[in-house]
């Protein structure tokens, strides 16, 4: 599944347009893995924006970002997340709102129980 995410970088004005394409599934057929897969692409994303030579294969935490899912006006809903370094925001993907915030809810403790990688080692 092909994914569009516009990225804003703190300090320019304006946002450009990237697809990401971390999962198979359609939305509604969603797992946790599948959520944790579509967040660590939106961060890698934007990172990627600030620093086209980063490395993509570095460890994602999810910890230290504010995230949200929100209805989109021609239909489904659209997960934004929102860093020191900029804001991405992805969709829109047909399921119901509360059932992908539920997800991501999911997916955001269980993250942050687990150990993460060493400082500095990590996109978030």
């Amino acid at each position: 599944m092909t994914i569009p995410v516009d990225i804003w970088l703190r300090g320019t004005n304006h946002a450009t347009t990237e697809m990401i394409s971390p999962v198979v599934r359609e939305p509604r057929a969603w797992t946790d893995a599948d959520v944790h897969d579509v967040l660590a692409a939106m961060l890698r994303a934007l990172e990627r924006a600030k620093d086209p030579a980063a490395d993509g294969d570095r460890p994602i935490v999810m910890r230290g970002f504010s995230w949200i899912v929100n209805p989109y006006d021609e239909g489904g809903v659209v997960i934004a997340l929102e860093l020191t370094l900029g804001a991405v925001v992805a969709g829109p993907f047909d399921i119901a709102e509360g059932d992908l915030t539920t997800i991501i809810s999911r997916v955001m403790a269980t993250d942050r129980t687990t150990v993460g990688a060493e400082k500095g080692e990590t996109v978030h």
